[in-house]
């Protein structure tokens, strides 16, 4: 186990009815306030009178900015900056699944700086101040309610990078699983695969001696697979919602990684086909982990069987390592299937023309992972593998 220092300070506000907790949350610390949200389904389904009526009667000020999309625009962020510093506000308050928080936590980053935001995601410089960072979880999916980064997509250079800091955890999260119920199935098994995503990054390390870690990765994952399959029979499954919403943010707060070395080669790959064709964020992952996983499993073949065994409970009695440790991947990939996500380039009618450039744009800073180094080559490589 490696020697690790975490500290997650965002507070949980959890079940049933938890936007009446937004006043006390607010009040006394805030004055000006920018809710941040995307289209109109928080209008459509009630969330955003909720929030409005919650704030209703506060000594502040409340502005709009709405507007954003899925893989979050660059352009809307540089908007906010903009907004935020004519207007003095001084709470983010994102409504709305990992875009519109990823959105507010960058706004919230360029509004403190003279910069041009881009430049952190960039590595031009290093984050120094962020503004305060709020949400209103209706999407389990991302972890970055409670999470330390952001990812943006510059849309006129087709480049989707992150910035990570501790100083972009939120201050708050308020997560009613009932907000989730109006999800349609594919947002919400694409979300399944996000937060499986984030478990995994953590999970596959060649770090030893990691055991209450791995049992506690291993316990999230058959968590968000079980209730996965239980939302399939029945999608108003309130239990199942908030298992799924809750296992969204332990995915991906850091405590599953704590004493391990992250990868996210898998997350470098998947972001290229966001950044080139829109693919939703959770599909791009679906895509690219189990050619990762192909690709990469003989660099540990011990953690790979414990995934096969102890998350999917493959029969190890007579079997080689690699059998073991293959039959895994291909259970996970039966599961992406059973919950109707692509796994392939041609299953998700994604084009293959443009593999070396989604591979240069994938190292722009350097290889990818830990588990094994990922070079432009090996990109290209996994990118074939994933047709």
């Amino acid at each position: 186990m490696k020697n690790f220092s975490f500290n997650a300070p965002t507070n949980l506000v959890f079940g049933k009815g938890s936007v009446s907790e937004l006043p006390k949350l607010i009040e006394g610390k805030y004055k000006k306030i920018l809710l941040h949200y995307g289209g109109g389904s928080i209008k459509k389904n009630g969330v955003y009178d909720d929030v409005i009526n919650a704030l209703d009667g506060l000594d502040i000020e409340v502005f709009e900015l709405g507007g954003v999309k899925p893989n979050p625009k660059l352009s809307l962020v540089r908007k906010g900056v903009e907004l935020v510093k004519k207007e003095g506000i001084d709470l983010i308050l994102a409504v709305g699944g990992g875009s519109s928080i990823d959105s507010s936590k960058a706004i919230a980053l360029g509004a403190m700086s003279d910069i041009d935001v881009w430049d952190y995601f960039m590595r031009k410089a290093e984050p120094e101040k962020a503004l305060d960072v709020g949400v209103v979880l209706t999407i389990p999916a991302t972890g970055s309610e409670a999470s330390m980064g952001t990812v943006i997509t510059n849309e006129k250079e087709s480049l989707k990078l992150s910035v990570n800091h501790p100083m972009l955890r939120p201050q708050f999260a308020i997560m009613d699983p009932e907000y989730t119920l109006s999800l349609p199935k594919e947002q919400t098994f694409a979300g399944v695969m996000d937060i499986l995503s984030h478990i995994f990054e953590r999970y596959f390390t060649s770090v030893k001696n990691v055991e209450l870690t791995d049992a506690l990765a291993e316990a999230t994952m058959r968590t968000v697979i079980d209730n996965a399959y239980r939302l399939l029979e029945d999608p108003n499954d309130y239990n199942a919602r908030a298992e799924i919403m809750l296992s969204g943010t332990i995915a991906h707060n850091g405590l599953l990684g704590i004493g391990r070395v992250d990868d996210w080669a898998s997350h470098g790959l998947g972001h290229q086909l966001s950044a080139l064709y829109g693919t939703t964020h959770g599909v791009s992952l679906a895509i690219m982990f189990p050619a990762w996983m192909k690709y990469v499993y003989r660099n540990n073949l011990e953690i790979f069987n414990k995934f096969a065994i102890n998350v999917f409970g493959v029969m190890d009695i007579g079997k080689s390592a690699e059998h073991i440790a293959l039959e895994g991947i291909k259970e996970f990939e039966d599961f992406l299937r059973d919950i109707d996500l692509p796994t392939t380039f041609s299953a998700a009618e994604i084009p293959t023309n443009e593999i070396e450039r989604m591979a240069t744009a994938a190292v722009i800073h350097g290889s990818l992972g830990n588990l094994r180094k990922i070079t432009k080559e090996d990109a290209i490589n996994i990118y074939n593998l994933a047709e």
